[in-house]
């Protein structure tokens, strides 16, 4: 597919990756009560935020490099560099995600680890956290022989794609996690759709349609980079 054509749905991507962080900030600053790190409800609203920041808009932009036409050509260290920041970012957000939601739950006493949304959650950031040091070893280190980067890449490339889908799982699970926990019968029960449950809900299908067209992106075949590669693409980045 022609350059013209992807660039526009790269910036549309920016666009929805932009409104998602956005809309989370929102959510959790008019209907959660703000952001502090002390150990209460409002340490807790970081975590939504960096999770969704990290976890889901900077790891889709990391996977989608390669498949900006201009990496296609030239030196392809810049690209490396730039696909290694983005998740290296992503990940330093989710670290501090995961400090904020175990620091409100242990002050607090709340249980960790129990519901659906944190193993989700649990195992995007294991693959993640893997994926990142294979990754940085495979292809990036000087020891790493040539057809261990041939085997691994596919392989890369599998998990790329499975860590997101896990990322979107989580997030629209916590989301409704949170929805079911905050709007009682001592409030507006969720079921009644009070304001704050519409745009949480709407914050999900957003999420779930950004997700799905990095995916899709992903899996076009006119935007994959293509395979024969040079040889500075078949070398480490530290040599």
């Amino acid at each position: 597919m022609p350059t013209f054509q992807f660039l526009p749905f790269l910036a549309l991507l920016g666009t929805l990756g932009f409104l998602c962080v956005v809309f989370t900030g929102f959510w959790s600053q008019h209907w959660r009560g703000g952001f502090a790190w002390d150990g209460s409800a409002k340490m807790f609203n970081w975590h939504p935020v960096f999770m969704v920041a990290g976890m889901l808009v900077l790891y889709g932009a990391a996977v989608l490099v390669y498949r900006v036409p201009s990496s296609w050509v030239g030196p392809k260290l810049p690209w490396k560099l730039l696909h290694a920041a983005l998740t290296l970012a992503a990940f330093v957000l989710v670290v501090l995600g995961l400090v904020a939601v175990f620091g409100f739950h242990n002050d607090q006493g709340i249980p960790n680890m129990y519901s659906l949304h944190s193993w989700l959650g649990l195992a995007a950031v294991l693959l993640f956290s893997c994926q990142w040091l294979m990754g940085f070893a495979t292809f990036l280190l000087p020891w790493s022989p040539a057809w261990l980067r041939i085997i691994y890449k596919p392989v890369h490339v599998f998990f790329g794609s499975t860590i997101l889908a896990l990322a979107m799982a989580a997030s629209i699970s916590g989301i409704n996690e949170k929805l079911f926990f905050s709007l009682t019968n001592k409030t507006v029960p969720y079921a009644k759709l009070p304001p704050e449950a519409w745009f949480a809900n709407s914050l999900g299908m957003l999420i779930l349609v950004f997700g799905l067209l990095v995916l899709w992106a992903l899996a076009m075949p006119a935007w994959k980079r293509p395979e024969s590669e040079s040889l500075e693409a078949r070398q480490p980045l530290l040599h």
